[in-house]
């Protein structure tokens, strides 16, 4: 799947992009999230960055994904402003510092778009391995166990549309996500989708 990912050019990268913008920034879930955590493309994943722009000029909050400190695997959630300065992590990928004040908890978000290297349509993602989104959202599967799980901050995959697997294998610990968004269309993952978080014309036929 990442040789997949990689072997599309820079036109068919800039098309994605733009598609995928288009279709995200109508849906009633992204105009009404206040709080919305994005990533920078790294390895081919499909980019963000439009999205991340049309969401700044409109007033939302954004925010972008930085390691734990200490060896800690989990994720803090770092506010992006206009000319941010970033800094490569441990793992070359540009991250903004953290710094008292412009931090936000994973359970304040109120969506969060993650990257992945393969999904399938029950809404299992498989990542790149290091468990860190996992990680940070463990909560959301904890409260479930609970009796109280709650959507938000809802979960939504990004992906090119070659990406997706006909079925992934799940462990316990992998949280699943409400959705995933491609350059051709939403796929719902959840019985509990509804047209009041997205719209329904947009949904793949394929789901």
């Amino acid at each position: 799947m990442r040789e997949r990912r990689r072997k599309l050019t820079a036109l068919q990268q800039r098309v994605a992009a733009a598609r995928l913008c288009r279709l995200l920034k109508r849906q009633p879930l992204f105009m009404r999230s206040r709080h919305i955590a994005f990533y920078l493309a790294n390895d081919g994943e499909i980019d963000p960055t439009p999205l991340l722009a049309f969401a700044r000029r409109t007033g939302k909050r954004c925010y972008l994904p930085a390691l734990q400190q200490g060896g800690q695997r989990g994720l803090r959630f770092v506010r992006y402003e206009a000319g941010s300065q970033l800094r490569p992590n441990r793992y070359g990928i540009p991250e903004p510092p953290a710094r008292p004040g412009n931090c936000l908890p994973a359970t304040a978000l109120d969506l969060v778009l993650l990257p992945l290297v393969a999904f399938d349509r029950s809404g299992a993602r498989l990542g790149m391995g290091g468990g860190y989104y996992d990680r940070t959202f463990a909560f959301k599967t904890q409260a479930h166990r609970a009796g109280s799980y709650r959507y938000r901050p809802y979960l939504l995959g990004l992906a090119h549309h070659c990406q997706q697997a006909a079925s992934l294998a799940t462990a316990h610990w992998d949280i699943p996500l409400y959705g995933v968004a491609t350059d051709s269309g939403l796929i719902a993952c959840t019985d509990s989708v509804r047209q009041h978080n997205f719209r329904v014309e947009d949904i793949r036929a394929d789901n």
